[in-house]
C-alpha cells in the first residue's frame, strides 16, 4: 500500500529529535551554543523570527546550509510555522551529515502567540531587494547587512583617482551616505584616471561631478559635499558623522592632520596610494589596536623622494584596482566581516603584476597613537611636511 503525506511525516517525526519551544527559549536566555534556522519563506521570515535565527528557506535548504552552518557537529535547531517543514529539514540534514539535529514543534505561530521574543528584519523596498539581490544571497550581508549599509556613512578625501572607483563601488554596494572632499574643479588631464567624472563637466567642481554620477548610479545613496580643503581648522566638523574615512589625498600634509583627527576621534581610515605603476593600501585603526600612520612614517620623506603624480605620472588603471580595494576594506569594517588589513600594507606592482603584504607594527614611542603622546593638538602641517 503506498505511503501517504501523513504517513511520512509520523515516520520522519519517529527519526527527528523534536525539542519544545519552552526548551528553545530557555537555551537563548541562558546563551546556550545553538544555531537556530528558520526553514519559511522569505516573506513568512520578514513577518518575525525568533532572536539569532538564520532563514534558509526549506527550497533552498539543501543549496544554502553548508555554506551558512559548515559545522555539522553544531546543536542545529530548524523551525518552521508549525513544526512540519522542519521535520523534513531535519531529515534531510541528517542525511547531509548533520549530527546533533533538532526540530522545533509546534512551530513559530505558537511561539508569537505565547508572547516570546521574536524580531522583524530590516524593511527594505522591492526595489531595494531587487537592486541588491546579488548582496541578500550571501549570509555575511544578508537583509541586516544591507540595511547596515544603507544606514552608513562614508567620507571619500578627494574625488580623484583613487575616490572615483571607491565612491562608485559604494554607491553601488548601497552605502547610503557619501561623503565628498574636494576643493579642486574636474581637468582635461584628470580624466585618464579619475572615471566619476566626465568630458562635458570639465571646469565643474568635482564634488557637483561626482554627486551627479552618484545619484544617476543609485539613487539611494546621499551625497554630503565639502568644496574645501581639509584643514586642522574643519577637519573634526567634516569627520564628525563619518563612521569610516577612506583617504585618497596625495599629500604628506593633508595625510598627517587625517591620521591625528583620526586617532583623537576614533575614525578608521583606509588609507591607499599610487605611484607610476605601484599602489599600496592599509587600514589605520589604532582604537581596534593597530599602527597609525606616523607609526609608518614619523617623518615625511624629503620632498624630492615623494613627487606627486603630477610631477611623475601614474599608470591610468592602477587608481581603478587601488580605489577598488579600499571600497572593499571599507565595506568589509562597516559589516564586521573578514579581516581588514589592519597592521598590514598591501602592496601592487602592476608591471610585474603582483602583489605583497608587510606587517606593520605600532610604535610604542608614537607621538600620537602611543601610551605617552607628545602630540596632542594640531600643528602646522604644512611647515612640518616641509621640514627637509
Amino acid at each position: 500500500m503506498p505511503t501517504t503525506y501523513t504517513d511520512l511525516i509520523a515516520e520522519i517525526r519517529k527519526t527527528v529529535t523534536i525539542v519544545s519551544l519552552e526548551e528553545i527559549k530557555r537555551r537563548i536566555e541562558a546563551r546556550e551554543p545553538m544555531v537556530l534556522v528558520d526553514v519559511r519563506e522569505k516573506e513568512e521570515h520578514r513577518a518575525g523570527y525568533i532572536p539569532g535565527a538564520l532563514s534558509v528557506p526549506r527550497g533552498f535548504l539543501e543549496m544554502q546550509i553548508e555554506q551558512k552552518v559548515p559545522d555539522k557537529s553544531a546543536t542545529v535547531v530548524l523551525y518552521c510555522a508549525g513544526g512540519t517543514r522542519s521535520a523534513l529539514a531535519a531529515k534531510t540534514l541528517l542525511e547531509l551529515g548533520y549530527t546533533r539535529v533538532e526540530s522545533a514543534n509546534p512551530g513559530f505561530v505558537r511561539w508569537k502567540d505565547l508572547g516570546y521574543p521574536m524580531e522583524t528584519p530590516p524593511q527594505l523596498t522591492e526595489a531595494q531587494r531587487d537592486r541588491y539581490s546579488r548582496h541578500l544571497l550571501l549570509p555575511e550581508v544578508g537583509e541586516a547587512g544591507q540595511a547596515k549599509l544603507l544606514g552608513s556613512k562614508i567620507l571619500l578625501l578627494g574625488a580623484g583617482g583613487l575616490g572615483s572607483p571607491a565612491a562608485l563601488y559604494l554607491a553601488a554596494a548601497g552605502v547610503g551616505t557619501i561623503g565628498l572632499v574636494d576643493a579642486d574643479v574636474v581637468d582635461a588631464s584628470n580624466l585618464q584616471r579619475q572615471i566619476m567624472h566626465a568630458t562635458s563637466r570639465v571646469g565643474m567642481p568635482k564634488v557637483d561631478s561626482g554627486e551627479q554620477t552618484i545619484r544617476d548610479l543609485n539613487p539611494d545613496v546621499r551625497v554630503v559635499k565639502f568644496e574645501e580643503r581639509l584643514t586642522s581648522h574643519n577637519v573634526e566638523r567634516i569627520f564628525r558623522d563619518f563612521d569610516v574615512i577612506v583617504d585618497g589625498c596625495d599629500n604628506f600634509p593633508t595625510r598627517y592632520l587625517v591620521n591625528d583627527a583620526s586617532v583623537w576621534m576614533k575614525k578608521p581610515v583606509v588609507h591607499g596610494s599610487i605611484f607610476r605603476f605601484e599602489g599600496q593600501v592599509t587600514t589605520f585603526h589604532p582604537a581596534a589596536g593597530g599602527p597609525c600612520y606616523r607609526c609608518l612614517y614619523p617623518e615625511p620623506p624629503p620632498p624630492h623622494l615623494a613627487p606627486s603624480c603630477q610631477e611623475a605620472g601614474v599608470l591610468g588603471v592602477l587608481p581603478g584596482l587601488v580605489g577598488t580595494i579600499q571600497a572593499t576594506e571599507a565595506i568589509k569594517i562597516l559589516l564586521g566581516q573578514g579581516s581588514p588589513l589592519v597592521g598590514r600594507l598591501l602592496t601592487y606592482d602592476s608591471l610585474r603584476m603582483k602583489f605583497g603584504e608587510l606587517k606593520l607594527r605600532k610604535d610604542k614611542t608614537c607621538p600620537v597613537c602611543g601610551p605617552e603622546p607628545t602630540i596632542t593638538s594640531y600643528i602646522d602641517y604644512e611647515g612640518f611636511c616641509n621640514l627637509g
